[in-house]
């Protein structure tokens, strides 16, 4: 199928409004309207997911009147609206599993016959509007007048509009980790535990389309992380594996797919959708292994050009192991939990898959047997032909020794023909299961595959069959399985996307965050005495008071032990470092000095080090987050855990805040100074 009707790309730039004093993020989704088989599948799959949510409300509400109401007649009307409900409920689901099925719009438009992988789509989410709860918060909490940070506000949510429609490749990727990124300073800033912002959060399941809504961020963070995953899943799907480059970028985007999800798994629990719940996300970290097995498969088969024993034999023992972690897949998509909810086109193709890779396993084996001769270049090449040979099978064969077989080409036949058995039946076992799924049969490329291969087969079972042949033909030994290369599951490395805090302008996050308590901004009004202004200063950004002179200037003005610079005559000095601090208050004119300080009260312990960090060196993610609580009386088991482990990197100075309350004047340290 080619892709080339709305665009070669499937991946249409949405460029946002931007002016030259917009230093954010300048990363950009596609465009929404862009007429692509992409698009188009997601505005489909957006179309049905409010449409179960607007069926399950009704589902809701009309199982609350059947419980509630105790008129029969009522209860007869109820119960039947509750059918028509369930049975819209079903084809929307049905419809939505089709689409989940479409993996043709996600392959690439190679002119390659290649067997297709398995992408996901992208989770859907509602818009979110950050306005009136951060404006809120800056008030409440920060002091500040909100109005100041609109365009903060505004490029957040621009962010996260972008975020929604990512494009298919490298930048794609790096606009949703931005996002991630971003997500680490909008949790200190505005998420305290011992409140809520008020934000709700709402994304669908990607398979079934079922509506989840929280207030915690680590819900938005789980589910964006998922998305990566998924966006990753199209990318691998999308190569033309016809050449090694294209199979080597499948690999890694299947392996980055699958570190996603597992990182998924080992961080967050208690997902409040299935897509994201343990069973699921193993299904996914195991179907992404095994396409990354496919591809090394597709890459041993392209570089090997010769018709060798041992090469022949390689092949086999690869196209075995593709056969194996498929049927491991198989096996975790029949677990009770996911029985039900993997497609059933998903389970076919993995089934289907199974059986073709076994076929060819045995194909290859009759091939390296009944095209085996002896070396013409001596003992050496036989013997090693032979060491390969006895390593081959899962248990030595009942018969002559294997030896004897390679010397014997009547044995060779014979043995061979009994693989190509197998072969041709695991063939028709493949074929059967693909006919089966009405989906499956759409999908010409996949049918093509399989009847070549069985035909390849078939007729190599051909050459061998004699008429006077009368032996029945014996069982094909199981083939050990084996690799050269085994799959990497390459967990997210977010350092790769340098972010900026949007909300920088609020001051260092050391201080100025969610889970800090302060007074209110005081005016301090300092004249310079004889003996100066009688305050010692310590640290950067911000500068705080470490002490006060008895009886001097600064104590008589109200200025206190503990306090923290925050603006000299008007100036905002969040960010000043010590030097720049000192000479704003050696510039003072006769009249003295206006100052802005505000007193720590308490300060969380795991933020109690310098939180802010360089964007170059998040490359440990917070794996802890403080459990947010949702919509009142909502149970704490259904929100998603989020575990924060405390980070030891970064430039970051680090600050006991505790420690400046007790500071004595008496003894100055070599980082402060007394002016």
């Amino acid at each position: 199928m080619s892709l080339s009707d709305g665009g070669s790309d499937d991946d249409i730039p949405l460029t946002l409004p931007a002016d030259g004093s917009h230093s954010g993020s300048i990363r950009k989704g596609c465009d929404p309207f862009a007429q692509t088989q992409r698009s188009k599948l997601q505005h489909r799959r957006a179309r049905i997911n409010q449409q179960i949510n607007k069926e399950m409300r009704m589902r809701a509400g009309a199982e609350n009147l059947f419980r509630a109401t105790t008129n029969n007649k009522v209860k007869e009307t109820v119960a039947l609206e509750l059918s028509f409900v369930n049975s819209n409920l079903q084809l929307l689901k049905e419809e939505l599993e089709e689409l989940n099925s479409n993996m043709e719009a996600y392959q690439t438009d190679s002119e390659a016959v290649n067997v297709p992988m398995i992408p996901l789509g992208l989770k859907e989410t509602k818009e979110v509007d950050f306005t009136v709860s951060i404006q809120d918060f800056i008030c409440d909490h920060y002091g500040e007048d909100s109005s100041l940070y609109d365009k903060e506000i505004k490029e957040l949510m621009e962010l996260r509009q972008a975020m929604r429609t990512p494009s298919r490749n490298q930048a794609g990727l790096e606009l949703l980790m931005e996002y991630y990124n971003q997500l680490y300073y909008l949790d200190q800033r505005f998420f305290p535990a011992h409140r809520n912002l008020g934000v709700q959060f709402h994304w669908y399941d990607s398979l079934t389309g079922v509506p989840s809504c929280q207030r915690a961020l680590a819900f938005e963070k789980g589910s964006v992380l998922f998305n990566i995953g998924a966006l990753y899943t199209q990318i691998g799907a999308r190569q033309d594996r016809s050449a090694t480059c294209g199979i080597d970028r499948a690999i890694d985007a299947f392996q980055r797919a699958a570190g996603a999800f597992n990182y998924l798994k080992e961080n967050f629990s208690n997902a409040p959708s299935l897509d994201m719940s343990c069973p699921s996300l193993c299904m996914l970290v195991r179907l992404m292994v095994a396409q990354v097995q496919e591809c090394v498969f597709e890459h041993v088969t392209l570089t090997t050009q010769d018709t060798h024993f041992t090469s022949q034999l390689c092949l086999a023992q690869e196209a075995a192991r593709v056969s194996d972690v498929y049927l491991l897949v198989q096996q975790t998509m029949t677990q009770p939990l996911m029985k039900d909810y993997v497609p059933f086109s998903w389970a076919s193709m993995v089934q289907v898959k199974s059986e073709h890779f076994r076929a060819l396993s045995h194909y290859y084996a009759a091939a390296a047997l009944c095209d085996h001769v002896l070396s013409a270049e001596g003992e050496d090449c036989d013997k090693e032909a032979e060491k390969a040979y006895l390593q081959f099978y899962v248990n030595v064969p009942a018969g002559p020794p294997l030896c004897q077989v390679l010397q014997d080409p009547e044995k060779r036949r014979k043995l061979g023909k009994a693989h190509l058995r197998c072969a041709v039946i695991r063939h028709e076992e493949a074929l059967r299961v693909h006919s089966l799924c009405k989906i499956l049969r759409k999908m010409d490329i996949l049918q093509d595959v399989l009847s070549l291969t069985h035909k390849r087969s078939l007729d190599k079972y051909s050459e061998l069959d004699r008429e006077d042949d009368f032996d029945e033909t014996a069982e094909a030994p199981e083939i050990q399985s084996h690799t050269h290369r085994k799959p990497d599951i390459t967990p997210p490395n977010f350092s790769t996307v340098q972010v900026t805090d949007i909300f920088q302008r609020l001051g260092p996050l050391s201080v100025f965050c969610a889970r800090a308590r302060w007074g209110p901004v005081r005016l301090i009004c300092l004249q310079r005495r004889e003996g100066g202004l009688g305050l010692t200063l310590r640290g950067d950004s911000p500068v705080l008071v470490a002490g006060v002179i008895p009886g001097g200037c600064a104590e008589e003005a109200g200025l206190r032990e503990g306090d923290y610079i925050v603006a000299v005559d008007g100036q905002d000095c969040k960010w000043a470092k010590h030097g720049e601090v000192v000479h704003m208050l050696k510039s003072c004119s006769d009249k003295g000095v206006e100052i802005s300080v505000v007193t720590l009260h308490s300060h969380d312990m795991q933020v109690e080090r310098r939180a802010i960090l360089p964007s170059h060196s998040i490359n440990k993610e917070n794996t802890r987050q403080r459990l947010l609580s949702g919509a009142k009386g909502q149970s704490s088991a259904s929100l998603l855990n989020w575990n924060r482990k405390k980070k030891r990197e970064g430039s970051g100075v680090t600050k006991r805040i505790g420690s400046t309350f007790s500071l004595s004047f008496g003894s100055i340290r070599d980082t402060e100074a007394m002016y």
